[in-house]
């Protein structure tokens, strides 16, 4: 990906209410999946914590993750707005207790 500007980049951490669902886990990570189908997004990586050396500066509680570049905001407006966003929200919402989400541009 090309170092534009004002590339947004949009991480996402979830995590389930159920945390041993393994059902869940799928539901959620496919419903991630389908948010590819948005066409402002250049990128988009959906992950499960990794098996890394355990530090304290590591933290895998999270169930899944999204992480997506945007050309810019408004690019990663049109995302939050799209009937294919607002469809996982609705059918997927029910599956986590907890979202945060990190946003930033290129310093």
């Amino acid at each position: 990906m090309d170092q534009e500007k004002n590339v947004l980049v949009h991480h996402v951490f979830f995590w389930l209410k159920n945390p041993n669902s393994k059902e869940d886990l799928a539901k959620l990570v496919a419903g991630v999946k389908s948010l590819a189908k948005i066409e402002t997004i250049q990128y988009i990586h959906v992950g499960v914590p990794a098996s890394t050396e355990k530090r304290d500066v590591v933290d895998n509680s999270y169930a899944v993750s999204e992480l997506m570049f945007f050309k810019d905001l408004a690019g990663q407006k049109t995302y939050q707005d799209h009937p294919i966003h607002q469809k996982f929200i609705a059918e997927c919402s029910h599956l986590w207790e907890k979202v945060v989400v990190y946003d930033t541009i290129n310093a």
